[in-house]
């Protein structure tokens, strides 16, 4: 497999057996990139992905290895691929897009966590992993509030075991029924306030569902009278309420 490196590594880049040489040494080492992606299973992401990104790592390492600078490609694909596999997940494997530095923080807080927690014999306080990274604790917190948006949970994930409710239905939510509520107690007194042909215009519009022509032949009046009637009522009402 190494003689296939080499064998394209030294081809000439208008060579047209460049092409087949780099895609017969990417297919050999395949076996390592799949084994260095199984390494990071049971993090969240489905295997497919891990390996897709593995082989990534795998095609950059096979393109920039030259052997006049290193005899072992193993010892230069191994890390290559690595590191691609830590970018997926420090740059893609977040929930919520947050900055570099609050992902490498984070990254660092979680080793000196688990440093500390070797070391000190107890879960380390604030303070602790503050002094161990050098940091304020403010940036510790600040890292630790990041870390939340490594994962996210879905609102159609069940509350219960049964499954009758989701999370999403457990949030509260604007209720416009209050501000309904509110108006129907201020619209009595508003309406009492009227005299007693508008009352009954506005009950015969509103809720008995007449019409202008209706009420004005029930009342003796003309249309156009309780036209002028209706929205002299209704402007009063607003400003009933409104004040």
């Amino acid at each position: 497999m190494h003689d296939l490196i080499t064998v394209f590594s030294t081809t000439a880049p208008d060579d047209p057996a460049r092409a087949l040489r780099r895609g017969q040494a990417i297919e050999a080492w395949l076996p390592l990139a799949r084994h260095l992606s199984r390494r990071y299973l049971g993090r969240g992401e489905p295997a497919d992905d891990l390996e897709q990104v593995a082989m990534v790592g795998l095609i950059k390492a096979v393109d920039r290895f030259d052997p006049e600078r290193a005899d072992d490609f193993t010892a230069f694909a191994i890390p290559t691929i690595l590191g691609e596999l830590k970018r997926h997940f420090r740059d893609r494997a977040w929930a919520i897009r947050v900055p570099r530095r609050l992902q490498e923080l984070r990254m660092a807080i979680t080793a000196a966590n688990h440093t500390l927690t070797q070391t000190l014999g107890r879960s380390p306080t604030v303070a602790d992993i503050a002094a161990r990274l050098g940091i304020s604790e403010e940036d510790v917190l600040e890292g630790l509030e990041g870390a939340r948006a490594y994962s996210t949970t879905s609102l159609s994930s069940p509350v219960h075991d049964e499954g009758h409710q989701e999370l999403g239905d457990t949030l509260g939510a604007d209720d416009h029924g209050f501000e309904l509520t509110e108006l129907r107690i201020a619209l009595g007194p508003a309406i009492a306030s009227l005299s007693e042909r508008e009352q009954k215009i506005l009950s015969m519009r509103f809720y008995g569902n007449r019409t202008q022509n209706e009420i004005a032949q029930q009342l003796g009046i003309s249309q156009m009278h309780v036209s002028r009637l209706l929205a002299k009522a209704l402007q009063r009402l607003r400003l009933l309420l409104q004040s």
